[in-house]
């Protein structure tokens, strides 16, 4: 009887299953497909980053659009072999949870409900449109009309979104540079990511030598544009106009399509141009040489949407910076060989640079060879940008990625792991000036280090958007600025107001390219501004103006009195849970990966403020305080960033609390 139910439909029954098809349509397309497509859409930089081709992101968008749908509907064919009954309350029960899944994403957005309390609201909901689509026939035939809404969607993303020119490319760049002279220089051009100046500044205001040699070493043999501020604290909007010499206009994906007029297309028509880009495609395929990094294909395209589907229709709010996904890979993840002999300071002890130095930087090396036609050599590297995963001496960590960046104890933790990164960035400085005095295009190069914006570490005000350009401009604004010119031997200071629209004209200045288009900007050869004001953007179009001068450096708190004090057994204090603590039974050095951020919690006894030592092998490695259970529940959490507490084989771990007076408690690990 089954079987001829199913078979014999008829045409009426048919049309009934289309209905049905129609309204699980346009409910996914309401709750999955226009939510996807909307964040994927203002994110030209998600493809850019991962390179991905017009065909695998038209796969994407297709499994977004389709898979869904087409699940849910086998699922409501495949129920009907149980007969109309099971049909029916299967469709219905879909219909339920697809419109509490709709509740909860707007009640999210428009109500101060979160977790158990908006589900609990969102299955109201839920059941309130069922019992409505159940006894009246406009609820569903509004689902009806809406099933054209994914096509819509799709639309709107390949045809009006910023993501479109990324899709759907026009154009090819706009018009090569003259020359103004007959001498071009090789022209070397690092930028890196979310460096704040006040981070490698010392006491005296000078860049911190004993933390950061190689930035010093570079001071010591260029012009430090001291007073320097980037354009946006978003490198969507801040690289671009760095290359193009113009203010942020309009908010638009960093592609050639919109940006025709940059760096790479003036010195185009004079220079060869290797350039290897992160987040932005401002080359033109006529312009630059095939990126050495492969693709990283569909793979990882589906994966990384996955997490912002998650995101997206969760009852929380996501506390996850989507730009934390781009994390640099490992020229041995990418499967480049090694470019560099690893340098013999000792630090270096387990030959970690090779194993984990960024593909991008890997790439960038090996392409600084002298060359008889003049050559731009151009690397963005995402560094020492979040996600922190570097340890000063390159070796690699694991930390989880939902660590809170604001509040007591945890603000203090995001600083530390960011200047631990800064530490490895310094020695991949210092790689790159090798690189440069040994292949001999150090003298006669002119070498461009700089950063795109900072990022602020205040509390209450942390980050890069507009509650921190306000409360910290000297940690979002103001950023690292050297060159070298060619054949400069000596350092010096140019205080001038500094604004990164001026580097696309200083750079073509210095290489002997007119620039066949108006720059906002003004060359460094020129005299310096006379009005000492400044401007950022959060939004195109819209410049904030910001006040200071060269930031002062932000004081370290002095290391606590117990970190290297050799320590034993203590009275019990009670227990803590820790996470990760596996990875400490094998540590294996050849690998260059440590586990050395320690994080958990403690009972709730213990007083919020209350200090807690971490000791790796009997020596304390890090005191941090106990705090206030953050959303994953963790009271604490410390980095261990000197390699040398650790050894290969088997390390032990103890956690111990530390009262007013000293007196150490150890607590029972789980």
């Amino acid at each position: 009887m089954r079987c001829r139910w199913w078979w014999g439909w008829g045409w009426g029954g048919w049309r009934a299953e289309g209905r049905r098809l129609l309204e699980v349509v346009a409910l996914v397309g309401l709750v999955i497909t226009q939510p996807l497509l909307d964040v994927l859409g203002r994110s030209p930089d998600f493809f850019l980053f991962h390179r991905a081709d017009r065909r695998e992101i038209l796969l994407l968008v297709a499994l977004i659009t389709v898979v869904p749908t087409v699940a849910l509907g086998l699922l409501g064919l495949v129920s009907g072999l149980a007969g109309r009954a099971v049909r029916t309350a299967t469709h219905t029960l879909l219909m339920g949870l697809l419109i509490a899944a709709l509740a909860v994403q707007v009640g999210r957005h428009l109500t101060p409900l979160r977790g158990v309390p908006l589900l609990v609201a969102a299955a109201a909901a839920g059941a309130a449109g069922v019992v409505a689509y159940r006894r009246w026939r406009a609820p569903g035939r509004v689902l009806r009309l809406a099933g054209a809404g994914p096509l819509v969607f799709v639309g709107l993303f390949l045809f009006a979104s910023p993501t479109a020119p990324v899709v759907l490319p026009h154009g090819d760049g706009g018009v090569a540079g003259t020359a103004t002279g007959n001498i071009h220089p090789p022209v070397v051009m690092l930028i890196l990511d979310e460096l704040p100046l006040v981070s490698l500044l010392g006491p005296d205001g000078r860049i911190d030598a004993a933390r950061f040699p190689h930035f010093a070493e570079l001071a010591a043999g260029s012009t430090w544009y001291r007073n320097a501020t980037g354009v946006s604290g978003w490198t969507p909007y801040a690289l671009p106009a760095m290359l193009t010499g113009r203010y942020p206009a309009e908010p638009v994906a960093p592609h050639y399509s919109h940006y025709p007029d940059n760096l790479f297309t003036a010195f185009g028509g004079l220079y060869d141009v290797r350039a290897e880009e992160s987040i932005t495609r401002l080359c033109p395929p006529s312009r630059c040489e095939q990126p050495v990094m492969p693709e990283q294909g569909l793979g990882v395209l589906v994966r990384e949407t996955g997490k912002l589907a998650r995101q997206v229709t969760a009852p929380e709010d996501s506390r996850v910076d989507p730009e934390d996904s781009y994390r640099e890979r490992t020229a041995e993840e990418a499967g480049i060989d090694a470019a560099e002999p690893v340098p013999t300071d000792p630090k270096f002890r387990w030959d970690s640079l090779n194993v984990n130095q960024p593909a991008r930087f890997t790439s960038f090396l090996r392409g600084l060879t002298p060359s008889t036609r003049p050559t731009l050599h151009f690397l963005h590297l995402l560094m020492p940008h979040s996600p922190w995963a570097y340890l000063p001496s390159g070796a690699r960590y694991e930390a989880p990625e939902d660590f809170p960046n604001e509040g007591d104890g945890w603000i203090d933790l995001a600083r530390e792991r960011h200047l631990a990164q800064l530490g490895y960035t310094d020695r991949l400085i210092g790689e790159t000036l090798r690189t440069l005095r040994d292949n001999g295009l150090w003298d006669q190069a002119l070498v461009v280090v700089t950063a795109d914006h900072g990022v602020s570490f205040t509390k209450g005000a942390q980050g890069r958007g507009i509650d921190a350009i306000r409360a910290a401009p000297d940690e979002v604004a103001w950023v690292p600025m050297f060159v070298k010119a060619p054949g400069q031997r000596t350092g010096r200071v140019d205080d001038r107001n500094w604004q990164h629209v001026d580097l696309l004209p200083t750079v073509a200045d210095e290489a002997a390219i007119r620039l066949p288009w108006r720059v906002d900007g003004r060359s460094a050869r020129q005299a310096p501004r006379t009005d000492p004001g400044k401007v950022f953007y959060d939004r195109p179009a819209e410049p904030v103006p910001i006040t200071g001068g060269v930031p002062a450096a932000s004081p370290l708190p002095a290391p606590h009195p117990l970190v290297g004090a050799t320590v034993g057994a203590a009275p019990p204090g009670g227990s803590a849970r820790v996470g990760g603590l596996d990875a400490f039974r094998a540590i294996d050095p050849d690998e260059g990966r440590l586990p050395a951020m320690v994080w958990g919690t403690v009972p709730d006894r213990v007083p919020d403020g209350t200090s807690l030592a971490v000791a790796v092998n009997g020596t304390v490695a890090a005191v941090v305080p106990v705090v206030a259970p953050d959303p994953g529940g963790r009271r604490f959490a410390a980095l261990l960033a000197d390699d040398r507490f650790f050894h290969p084989g088997a390390n032990r771990l103890d956690l111990y609390l530390v009262d007013a007076a000293g007196s150490l408690r150890q607590l029972t690990l789980s």
